[in-house]
């Protein structure tokens, strides 16, 4: 009497054609690989740690059923963007509003906060300074906006936007009291906005399902 094999469910990576997984074992060295598969059920998930951009893909899932059986996903690993708008260098009137606008894109989910620094200082919303406010929008893109009436040259420094799933970004305010910006630059043009590096990781986990 013949046996009846349960079919074998095998992810391959195309970019270098290498075997990943058949069943539930792995067959690479990268420990962030690894099959998912609960009993009872018809899912195979192929996930991925902390991926990264070399990541990005075609994957195949294979079942070695007969007819033989295959299904090609195309993974694409997109790493969040944080930008303070107008920076990297703000010069603002003493007495004005300073307004400073975080917007953070390409976020697998909305970041659950976006904290803000002043100086490596975690800012106050209570403090007796007073005039501090923020609000803060998630969504697809993320907006977090800080306001600080009435500036003063104490305002002045380094103001950092932190999201909680998103590398930081950095702008410096200066508070003038009667300067001049270009004074202040030394002859130089303002310069718009910084170029991000990569993450040096990524924390989500990537689900292909199969």
């Amino acid at each position: 009497m013949l046996l009846q094999m349960s079919p074998q469910v095998s992810w391959v990576r195309h970019r270098d054609v290498h075997l990943l997984t058949v069943g539930r074992y792995t067959y690479t060295s990268d420990q962030r690989f690894r099959a998912i598969h609960q009993p009872h059920s018809e899912d195979w998930t192929l996930q991925i740690k902390y991926p990264q951009h070399r990541d990005s893909g075609v994957y195949e899932c294979q079942v070695s059923s007969t007819p033989h059986l295959s299904h090609f996903i195309h993974l694409t690993v997109i790493e969040p963007d944080t930008e303070i708008v107008g920076g990297p260098e703000l010069f603002i009137d003493r007495g004005s509003t300073i307004n400073l606008t975080c917007v953070v894109r390409h976020s697998p989910e909305p970041p659950a906060f976006i904290f803000w620094n002043h100086n490596d200082a975690i800012i106050s919303y209570t403090s007796s300074r007073g005039g501090v406010s923020v609000s803060t929008e998630r969504g697809e893109t993320s907006r977090s906006v800080l306001l600080i009436q009435k500036a003063k040259p104490s305002d002045s420094g380094n103001y950092q936007c932190n999201p909680s799933n998103a590398r930081s970004a950095n702008v410096t305010v200066h508070v003038l009291n009667g300067e001049h910006p270009e004074a202040m630059q030394h002859g130089g043009n303002q310069r718009m906005g910084p170029s991000l590096g990569a993450l040096a990781f990524i924390s989500y986990v990537l689900l292909a399902y199969c």
